[in-house]
C-alpha cells in the first residue's frame, strides 16, 4: 500500500511577490530610520533648549551684577559728594562763631569813632589808630567771606533787614531803609546778623469825602 505524503510541496513566488516583499522591508527599514532620527532630533532639541535656558540665566545674572556694580559706583559717588560738600560747608562757615565775636570789635569801633570829635586836633592820633584797627579789621573779615550789609536807603528786606521802627517821610517811598542803626553782616553768602533799621511807612489816608 502506498503511502502518502502530508507535506503539501511550496508554491512557487512570483517575481511581483518579491518584488513587494523587499519594498516592504524597506519601507520599515526607512520607518525604523526616521523614528531612529526623530528620537536623535528631540535629544537635540532639549540639549539646545537647555543651553538657551543656561544663556539666558548666565545673561540675567550677568545683567543683575552689572546693575549692582552700577548701583554701587552711583552710591560711592554719591558719597563723595556728599562728602565733598560737607567739607566745603565746614570750610566755609567754620569761622561763623569767630566772625560774630569780632563783628562786636567792629561795631565798638564804629561807635568810638562816631562818638569821637574830630575837629579836635589833639585827638587826630588817636582817630587816626582807631581808623586803621578798623580797617585792618575789616579787611581781614572780607578775606574770609565775612561782607557788610548797609542797606541805607534801599527797600526793606525781610530776609537780611530787621526793621526797628517805622516813620512818616513824606519825600521818601514807603518800605524804604531810611535810617541803619546797626549794620549786618553774612558769611559767603548766608546771614549771621540781619542790619537794624528805621524803616518809612506811608501817610495815613484822608478822606476827603466829608
Amino acid at each position: 500500500m502506498t503511502t502518502e505524503s502530508n507535506n503539501k510541496p511550496e508554491q512557487d513566488i512570483t517575481p511581483e511577490q518579491l518584488a513587494d516583499e523587499i519594498v516592504q522591508q524597506a519601507e520599515e527599514q526607512v520607518e525604523k530610520q526616521q523614528e531612529h532620527a526623530k528620537e536623535v532630533i528631540s535629544l537635540e532639541q532639549e540639549l539646545i533648549n537647555e543651553l538657551k535656558l543656561a544663556v539666558a540665566t548666565a545673561q540675567s545674572t550677568v545683567s543683575d551684577q552689572k546693575d549692582s556694580v552700577i548701583r554701587a559706583k552711583a552710591e560711592v559717588d554719591n558719597i563723595r559728594r556728599r562728602a565733598a560738600q560737607d567739607v566745603e560747608k565746614a570750610r566755609k562757615f567754620a569761622l561763623e562763631k569767630f566772625a560774630g565775636e569780632m563783628l562786636t570789635t567792629v561795631d565798638n569801633l564804629e561807635r568810638a569813632l562816631q562818638s569821637i570829635d574830630k575837629d579836635d586836633e589833639s585827638k587826630k592820633g588817636v582817630i587816626e589808630g582807631l581808623e586803621l584797627t578798623l580797617q585792618g579789621l575789616i579787611a581781614s573779615l572780607d578775606k574770609f567771606g565775612v561782607k557788610a550789609i548797609d542797606p541805607q536807603d534801599q527797600p526793606f528786606n525781610p530776609e537780611f533787614h530787621q526793621a526797628m521802627s517805622m516813620q512818616e517821610v513824606p519825600s521818601v517811598a514807603p518800605n524804604t531803609v531810611i535810617a541803619v542803626m546797626q549794620k549786618g553782616y553774612e558769611l559767603n553768602g548766608r546771614l549771621i546778623r540781619p542790619a537794624m533799621v528805621m524803616v518809612s511807612k506811608a501817610a495815613p489816608s484822608v478822606d476827603t469825602s466829608v
